[in-house]
């Protein structure tokens, strides 16, 4: 897990913070240098339970959530942002590499405004952001 940053998503003169959660330590570091190539900031979690500690720690503009993960899925971490008032408002891009409707479904049902099969490549990725 990246530092927990005490930083707003998108202060004055920076780029757009993003959230990064996946238990992939190589996916992760794909995702974070593609962002970064892109010119987000990112911050990242390798479970669900550090996606939660990250979020009240920082304010991100978005938030990518692998679907599983260990301690917390990425659909409660995503029930949890929805339930949070300061939070619910987040764009989130779920990642997975389940490809059933079902499971796309009921990511949009919770609230998911993405839902990305893994694995992708960095101009699908970069289409996802700039929706």
């Amino acid at each position: 897990m990246s530092e927990p940053q005490s930083t707003d998503g998108e202060s004055a003169g920076q780029q757009p913070l993003v959230l990064v959660c996946d238990d992939e330590p190589h996916i992760l570091r794909l995702i974070q240098v593609n962002l970064e190539r892109m010119g987000y900031r990112v911050a990242t979690a390798a479970n669900g339970r550090e996606a939660l500690q990250q979020l009240r720690a920082i304010k991100p503009s978005m938030v990518m959530l692998d679907v599983m993960m260990p301690y917390v899925d990425g659909y409660e971490v995503l029930r949890w942002i929805r339930g949070n008032p300061k939070t619910a408002k987040l764009r989130v891009i779920m990642l997975t590499v389940r490809a059933q409707d079902g499971d796309a479904a009921r990511a949009y049902d919770i609230g998911a405004d993405g839902y990305l099969t893994k694995p992708f490549n960095p101009e699908e990725l970069r289409r996802f952001l700039e929706q």
